[in-house]
């Protein structure tokens, strides 16, 4: 019992973890059009700057992936917080000098750019960390409805961020850069936390690979010991190692369809609804939350439901991201809008929790730090070319990065079909690899 509810302690920490920092980047990111158009910065140059601290990412989780399999993966979440926290911090100082034209719009981005890259090389830590610690301490069968839930609070983050957005604009003095401050105050607070509760999983004889064994999340029995080989004589996980590719590619390139439809809404909105900049961080923020809400619909709800394994979800999420990307192309209002986003979010709503799960099913326990690794380098490697991508084809013709991105969802499905076998069916006890 005693084991049961810390590792419940424990995975609220981790959610926790996630839906701060899923909350701050998605508040920042939906303030971002309107904050951009009122310093003066072109739309472009709006997209990029996410794009800068994505590509560190890229290079950054893997290396943290490893270092944790080596000291532990509490001090790797506590560096990811200490990352987010300095990062978005900092994001507000410079967006509030250039609000007060203190900073011209150059010296602006340039300087949040900087600031965003601590965030791609520090803040990169934490994910894998989380997801390996999640991994290692469910069975096969748990595996993936442990993931989705992991995975979700990064939804419900997207949900709260958004929703917080509007409110914290209205600060004195510091006006739209007001989210960036308090969701760091946020991520001081989960640190603390963390730094207080959270248990680590570094085995006392570390330097010779020694194991540590847990029960699974909530204490319910994994058929099987769940034992975590934590050694510093790991080998990398290849990126093209033939058990993992076929899913890194899925996630890479419908990784990139979600940046692009999610980077230019904003966008959208203000241009389609013709809106006064000062009125449209509201409508922004409202079809954000109804997308995030209508993915954090299908983690919570639909796929502890239905049970599907990894193969089945992004098939389906495939054909139903691809709807809504094009539906949202032609939408006109902002109910349109609201509804076609959402339906494609939906859709990506299980196709984000089926990468993960099924990258982290195709190894074996002793990889799941590596695999954790690679699958939060991927989902940073979308954000890389994704947003600046979605923004140059809105700039070229409003509707191009919706229609193109259903396009490409279509066409994932016949991979998937072509090149992906299913996995063992999660309802089935099988023996822990």
């Amino acid at each position: 019992m005693a084991d049961a509810r810390q590792n419940n302690r424990d995975f609220t920490l981790l959610f926790l973890v996630m839906l701060i920092t899923g909350a701050g980047n998605t508040a920042l990111q939906s303030v971002l059009p309107t904050l951009g158009r009122t310093i003066g910065v072109p739309d472009s140059v709006i997209a990029a700057a996410f794009s800068v601290s994505a590509a560190i990412w890229v290079f950054s989780a893997p290396k943290w992936a490893r270092r944790s399999d080596r000291d532990g993966r509490r001090e790797m979440v506590m560096l990811g917080l200490v990352g987010f926290v300095s990062s978005v911090g900092l994001c507000g100082i410079v967006l509030t000098l250039g609000l007060h034209k203190v900073l011209g719009p150059v010296v602006t981005m340039i300087a949040f750019i900087a600031a965003r890259m601590l965030y791609g090389i520090f803040g990169a830590a934490a994910p894998p960390a989380a997801q390996a610690m999640v991994a290692l301490r469910t069975s096969r069968k748990e595996r993936t409805k442990a993931l989705t839930m992991l995975g979700s609070a990064f939804g419900l983050g997207t949900i709260l961020g958004p929703a917080a957005a509007p409110w914290l604009v209205g600060l004195p003095v510091v006006g739209l850069a007001g989210p960036a401050f308090i969701f760091a105050i946020f991520g001081s607070v989960v640190l603390f936390f963390v730094y207080r509760y959270l248990r680590d999983d570094l085995p006392t004889d570390a330097g010779h690979g020694a194991a540590v064994s847990y029960p699974s999340i909530g204490g319910a029995p994994t058929g099987g010991s769940v034992t975590a080989a934590i050694s510093p004589q790991s080998k990398p996980l290849a990126l093209r190692d033939p058990r993992i590719w076929p899913w890194m590619l899925l996630g890479l390139v419908m990784g990139h369809a979600q940046a692009m439809t999610g980077q230019a809404v904003g966008f959208l909105v203000i241009d389609r609804l013709q809106l006064p900049l000062a009125d449209s961080q509201q409508a922004i923020g409202i079809v954000l939350m109804i997308g995030a809400g209508a993915a954090l619909l299908v983690q919570w709800g639909l796929i502890p439901l239905f049970n599907l394994e990894p193969r089945k979800m992004v098939v389906l999420g495939l054909a139903v991201a691809a709807v809504g990307s094009a539906l949202t192309g032609t939408a006109s209002s902002l109910y349109g809008i609201a509804t076609a986003y959402a339906i494609a979010c939906v859709g990506f709503g299980f196709t984000r929790p089926a990468f993960t799960a099924g990258a982290s099913l195709a190894v074996d326990r002793k990889l799941q730090g590596a695999v954790a690794g690679r699958v939060t380098s991927v989902n940073g490697a979308a954000f890389v070319l994704g947003p600046s991508i979605g923004v140059g084809l809105y700039e070229i013709w409003g509707p191009l990065p919706y229609y193109l991105s259903a396009v490409i969802l279509v066409l994932l499905i016949f991979y998937v079909l072509a090149r992906i076998k299913p996995l063992e069916p999660l309802g089935i006890p099988t023996r822990e690899r």
